[in-house]
């Protein structure tokens, strides 16, 4: 039996497993890709993350580069592997997680590879699980090609003709941007967008983030419960020049669709030959049987990760203590607090 067990290889568990290491826990990490850092090769090819290197790196390792520059997909990707290397961190791939139970202090955890026990049990599956789109989308057209942000990879995967992205986040403005060089594009959005310069004077925007302590701001501040309420801007001006040139179009927010035809909230319409689903993902645990720790709204009960059922702890959640907690820059702080928790209770 381990003492932990740590559901994910992806930041929050390289993470997490990270200060694991440091306090000599017998623990296991398990993965249901192939490697690390298969998530972020599968995204879209011309992936750019809008946060620096320098805000990328996880506990103990630098991410190498043009600390200013922002990295692609696959630099991410390299960089997660060597972490699991160079800390050697025990890992069991193609472990995927069927049921997870707890009795008399023991987490049970099957998976398609057996059966596993733990004292502890540490989920790293992060915010981006399962791809949320709109029941309306099964009534539409099968003419219609339709697809999650998470399965578009390059333009010549859609069919011809138009396509319209909805969704106003980054993800979605990156796509639409890039789709709008070459066909007639639409992007539908439910709010106004509001736009941030990737630097300033030189500086990334998330340098001066944080030198303003926006980074550390939790998620109870009055400037977190601000920035929350807000939502994310959308990072540099691409977008904004790409609208401007008409290259791509702005529609209100999607409220119907049957056949090949959409409708907006402004009650226009438009017919269709492609959607990529920019709505973002959902947080689920299909096979966490310990109901206690989910509310009524099916939120985990937690305080930074550590939740109501001893020994049970969440890592990669959004605003799990800060805006980055999700995210590469922002995750090691919530793997040392739930470590050093995990150390004073074996102390």
């Amino acid at each position: 039996m381990y003492n932990t067990i740590v559901i994910g290889a992806g930041q929050a568990g390289l993470s997490i497993g990270y200060y694991l290491k440091q306090n000599s826990d017998n623990f296991i990490i398990l993965e249901k890709g192939e490697e690390v850092g298969d998530s972020w090769r599968s995204r879209y090819d011309s992936l750019v993350l809008f946060t620096p290197r320098m805000y990328n790196s996880l506990p103990g390792l630098i991410f190498e580069g043009e600390s200013q520059g922002f990295p692609t997909k696959i630099e991410v990707a390299n960089y997660l592997k060597k972490y699991a290397t160079t800390f050697n961190l025990p890992i069991e791939f193609e472990t995927e997680i069927v049921k997870v139970s707890k009795s008399k202090n023991v987490f049970y955890v099957e998976t398609n590879q057996g059966l596993y026990k733990s004292k502890n049990l540490i989920i790293a599956t992060g915010a981006f699980q399962y791809p949320k789109t709109p029941l309306f989308s099964k009534e539409l057209s099968e003419e219609i090609y339709q697809i999650h942000s998470s399965q578009y990879k390059k333009p010549s995967q859609l069919k011809e003709g138009n396509v319209l992205i909805v969704g106003g986040g980054n993800s979605g403005a990156q796509i639409a941007v890039e789709l709008s060089k070459e066909r007639e594009t639409y992007l539908a959005i439910s709010k106004k967008i509001s736009y941030l310069p990737l630097s300033i004077l030189n500086k990334s925007i998330f340098w001066w983030f944080d030198k303003l302590g926006i980074l550390k701001a939790s998620s109870t501040s009055f400037l977190g419960r601000r920035i929350q309420k807000k939502g994310d801007p959308i990072f540099g001006f691409e977008l904004k020049e790409a609208i401007k040139r008409k290259e791509v179009i702005i529609k209100s927010k999607v409220i119907a669709g049957k056949h090949n035809q959409i409708t907006f909230e402004d009650l226009s319409t438009l017919n269709v030959n492609n959607i990529i689903w920019a709505t973002g993902f959902e947080s689920k645990y299909p096979w966490l049987e310990i109901e206690e720790v989910f509310n009524e709204k099916g939120n985990i009960i937690h305080f930074r990760g550590v939740s109501n059922i001893k020994g049970l702890y969440f890592i990669g959640l959004p605003w799990q203590h800060r805006r980055g907690s999700a995210l590469m820059q922002g995750v090691g702080f919530d793997a040392e607090f739930i470590a050093q928790h995990l150390n004073n209770l074996s102390e």
